[in-house]
C-alpha cells in the first residue's frame, strides 16, 4: 500500500479534508535516522503533520516546521515542500523514554515544553511568513492544530497516528486535516463532530486496509464527497544528489584551508554526511582542493 495524500472537498462545498496515507514514508526515515520508538513515533507525527500543512499549496512554496523542546528528543524540524516531498529530523535519535501510565509511547515527554514555529516560505514573497505558539501537549497533532487556529486563524481539526512493531518498524502511519469554511451549517459541523466521535484511529483504520478514499468517506459520512478529488504520492526527500553535492562542497569549504588538509593527509578524502537524508557522499583529494581554490578566487 503507497503512500498517497488525497484532498477531497465535501459535497456541499464546506469542508476541505486532506487524508494522508504514509507508512512506507514514515518507515523510510526512521531507517535513515535510525531512531527509537518513540522517536521514531515523534518524527513521524511531524512529518505527515508538516506534509498535510505543506502539500497542494502554491508552487514552490515550502513549509517548516520546528518543535523546540526541552525534552531529551532535543528538537525536531521537518520541512515538506507543495508537491509532497517532505524531510526532517530529530535531535536525538535514541529519545525513547519510559511508557505512559496507559502503556503508550510518551511522545509529549520526548519533546517537552517550548516553542513551536512553522515557517511559510514562497521564492517570490518578499519575506517568510513567521508563525509561533508555545508547545501544550508535545504530542505533535495537537499542538500543530492550535498553532493553525492561533496564527493562522483556520478552524481545524488535525489527527495524526504512528504505530510500532515490536521490532520496532513502522506498523502503520497516517493522518487527517480537516478545514472547516467560515460559511459551513451548524448541522455540517455537528455531522463531523459525531464522526470524528466515532472514528477509530488512523493507525487501527489502516491496518485494517483502509484507502485515503475510505477514510474521507467516513470523515465526510453524511454529509457526502464532493465527484472532484486530487491525489499525489509523497515521499521522504527532497534531498537530490546533485544539489546535495554543492551544499556539502560548500560545507567543506567552510572547514578552512589547514583543516582540509589535514584531513586529507590523514584520509586521503573528506566524507561529509546530510543531516537530513543521512546520505553520505565522499569527495576525493583533486576535488577537494579544486573546491578550496574556488572559494579562494
Amino acid at each position: 500500500m503507497c503512500n498517497e495524500v488525497l484532498r477531497s472537498m465535501s459535497d456541499n462545498g464546506e469542508v476541505s479534508l486532506l487524508v494522508v496515507r504514509g507508512t512506507e514514508l514514515v518507515q523510510e526515515a526512521c531507517r535513515r535516522h535510525q531512531t527509537a520508538p518513540t522517536a521514531s513515533a515523534a518524527l513521524g507525527r511531524a512529518l505527515l503533520g508538516t506534509l498535510l500543512m505543506g502539500c497542494f499549496k502554491a508552487e514552490g512554496e515550502t513549509t517548516q516546521v520546528t518543535f523546540r523542546g526541552d525534552g531529551i528528543i532535543n528538537g525536531i524540524q521537518v520541512i515538506a515542500n507543495a508537491t509532497g516531498r517532505v524531510k526532517g529530523k530529530v535531535g536525538n535519535p535514541l529519545a525513547d523514554p519510559p511508557l505512559r501510565g496507559d502503556g503508550k509511547l510518551d511522545v509529549g515527554r520526548a519533546v517537552g515544553k517550548g516553542v513551536l514555529a512553522v515557517v511559510r516560505s514562497h521564492p517570490l514573497a518578499e519575506r517568510p511568513y513567521t508563525g509561533m505558539v508555545p508547545i501544550e501537549t508535545g504530542e505533535v497533532a495537537e499542538d500543530l492544530a492550535r498553532y493553525l487556529v492561533d496564527s493562522e486563524q483556520t478552524n481545524s481539526a488535525l489527527g495524526l497516528g504512528v504505530s510500532i512493531q515490536r521490532d520496532a518498524s513502522i506498523r502503520a502511519a497516517g493522518g487527517f486535516l480537516i478545514q472547516v469554511l467560515p460559511f459551513a451549517s451548524d448541522e455540517t459541523v455537528g455531522q463531523l463532530e459525531a464522526n470524528l466521535r466515532g472514528l477509530p484511529s488512523m493507525t487501527q483504520l489502516l491496518h485494517d486496509g483502509n484507502s485515503p478514499a475510505d477514510i474521507t468517506a467516513k470523515i465526510l459520512a453524511g454529509i457526502g464527497v464532493a465527484d472532484s478529488a486530487f491525489s499525489l504520492m509523497p515521499e521522504f526527500g527532497p534531498c537530490e544528489a546533485e544539489d546535495l553535492k554543492e551544499r556539502m562542497k560548500r560545507a567543506v569549504a567552510l572547514l578552512g584551508e589547514a583543516e582540509v588538509k589535514q584531513i586529507l593527509e590523514e584520509q586521503g578524502k573528506i566524507e561529509v554526511t546530510c543531516e537530513f537524508c543521512k546520505d553520505t557522499y565522499q569527495f576525493q583529494e583533486e576535488e577537494v582542493l579544486k573546491v578550496l581554490e574556488a572559494s579562494r578566487s
